[in-house]
């Protein structure tokens, strides 16, 4: 059965069918998802992986798009018929605010694009297998994915919500896979939402995010509950817009005035010393220390260290600067071949060594073959 039946055609299979047949179908509808609630999953899902589109595409430079999810029900047999073979599973746990785990799933090939994009490849370097370097890059993107994802669940949930780092693991569902020691609900019926995920021209195809039921469920009710309390808090301040609801008197509070000099007059009337006196006695003004919030050395587990073997190839420019001088214009316009400039380097002076315009070495000019070097000879602690 692909549908989910409402309570009365439940009611109506109960009075016209006693048979056991139809106990069993109303039996294996419980605990399944209501079509309000397959649609409020579909539009948090939406939501939280269109934010996660943005993060990834922060990672790869790379325009990613991330279709309208599809949600359906799903057995661990329909997973292993119809995906890629093999594929990598990550799962992410809920630590904060949510009580459960979800999977997402992505093709072996998939994980190698993004991951040589991230490493700042082109993204055709997929040669080889997929080995750990792959699965500590695909984590630690799916870990910041998955963190802006989880953001955006807190405002709609209106709590804080964490994950923990996510796990990758490669699996080739042509062997004979024990699915509970993946995740235990796979075991049974559980959600399943399907996005074709797009990156530039180099990825084309769909990703799944599996949960439990009752994880699906918990959400759906935390969205409820928030969308009633925002409803309730609108309704309220309409009414007091409105003067439908009685307001508590204002409070007077006290005011801040300029204060007349001594021996000068209000509205034209003379002041002597007393009057003056007094009104420097009235209205008086609270004044108390502000109060800051206190920073705290906590890490946010979404925003955790990251692998520093992901940008081991990243290209850094190396400069060997042997001295520098200042000179005015007119002396720049006189030159001509065969000048001499003068630099404020001493001969046999270690020169200076930069990356990326950063001074971080001493060294000397060394000769290596036909070609110039440097030998460092000292490292400098900035």
């Amino acid at each position: 059965m692909d549908g989910v039946l409402s309570q009365e055609e439940i009611e109506a299979l109960l009075k016209n069918d006693a048979s056991e047949d139809a106990v069993k179908t109303v039996e294996d509808n419980e605990g399944r998802l209501t079509t309000e609630e397959m649609d409020a999953i579909g539009e948090i899902s939406n939501i939280s992986m269109g934010t996660a589109a943005t993060t990834l595409f922060s990672l790869v430079n790379r325009k990613v798009d991330i279709s309208t999810p599809v949600v359906t029900f799903a057995r661990w047999e329909d997973i292993v018929d119809s995906y890629e073979k093999p594929c990598v599973f990550i799962r992410i746990a809920y630590t904060t605010g949510l009580d459960g785990s979800n999977l997402l799933v992505l093709k072996e090939g998939d994980v190698k694009v993004i991951t040589d994009l991230m490493m700042g490849g082109d993204g055709t370097n997929t040669d080889g297998e997929l080995g750990e370097l792959h699965l500590s890059a695909i984590s630690e993107a799916m870990n910041q994915m998955m963190g802006s994802a989880a953001t955006s669940l807190s405002s709609m949930l209106n709590k804080l919500i964490d994950i923990s780092p996510p796990s990758a693991d490669l699996i080739d569902l042509k062997d004979s896979v024990d699915e509970a020691d993946i995740a235990e609900f796979l075991t049974g019926e559980f959600v399943k939402i399907s996005f074709k995920m797009e990156i530039g021209d180099l990825v084309n195809s769909e990703i799944m995010q599996l949960f439990p039921f009752s994880f699906a469920k918990e959400m759906c009710a935390g969205v409820a509950k928030t969308m009633e309390e925002d409803a309730s808090s609108t309704e309220t301040a309409s009414q007091a817009a409105t003067g439908a609801v009685p307001q508590p008197a204002p409070q007077m509070q006290p005011q801040v005035q300029a204060q007349p000099m001594m021996g000068q007059s209000i509205m034209g009337a003379p002041m002597d010393n007393n009057m003056t006196q007094q009104m420097y006695t009235q209205q008086p003004v609270n004044v108390q220390p502000a109060q800051f919030q206190t920073f705290t050395g906590g890490v946010n587990p979404v925003t955790q260290q990251e692998n520093i073997g992901l940008i081991m190839d990243v290209p850094l420019e190396v400069t060997v600067e042997l001295g520098r001088t200042s000179k005015s214009i007119q002396d720049i316009l006189e030159f001509a071949p065969g000048t001499i400039i003068e630099l404020n380097k001493i001969a046999g002076e270690p020169i200076d060594v930069l990356v990326n315009g950063k001074y971080i070495a001493k060294g000397e000019v060394v000769v290596i073959e036909e070609s110039f070097g440097i030998r460092i000879t000292e490292i400098i602690n900035n």
